[in-house]
C-alpha cells in the first residue's frame, strides 16, 4: 500500500485539551481509525529555536518525543483536517512510503 509516514515532533510538557500533546495524537489516531501510531520518547534533541531539550533524571517535562504514523492518503487528509480544526501547532515530517504487513493474521 502506498501512503505517507507522518512523524510529529514535540516535547513531553506540550499540552492539548489538558493532556500531553503526544498522548493526544496517539488517541486521535485511534479515534480516526488510523492503522496505528507509535509514541517514541527521546533522550535529547534540538528544537526549531536552537534550544537543547533533554530528559533529565529529575525533570522529564522538557523530554523530546515523536509520534509516527503510516497512513493512506485519505487518512492523511482526515488527520490534517482535524489538526487544523483543533488549531494544533506542531512540527511534522511527511514522506511518501510503501507500507504493509507480512505474515499471517
Amino acid at each position: 500500500m502506498n501512503g505517507f509516514m507522518v512523524t510529529f515532533f514535540t516535547q513531553q510538557d506540550r499540552r492539548h485539551h489538558g493532556a500531553p500533546l503526544a498522548d493526544w495524537l496517539v488517541k486521535l489516531a485511534a479515534e480516526l481509525g488510523l492503522g496505528g501510531a507509535t509514541l517514541i520518547p527521546a533522550g535529547e534533541g534540538v528544537g526549531h529555536g536552537h534550544h537543547l531539550h533533554s530528559a533529565r533524571f529529575f525533570e522529564l517535562a522538557d523530554q523530546p518525543v515523536s509520534v509516527a504514523m503510516a497512513v493512506t492518503p485519505q487518512e492523511c487528509d482526515r488527520l490534517f483536517a482535524r489538526l487544523q480544526a483543533e488549531g494544533v501547532q506542531i512540527f511534522y515530517v511527511k514522506s511518501a512510503v510503501e507500507f504493509g504487513t507480512l505474515g499471517g493474521a
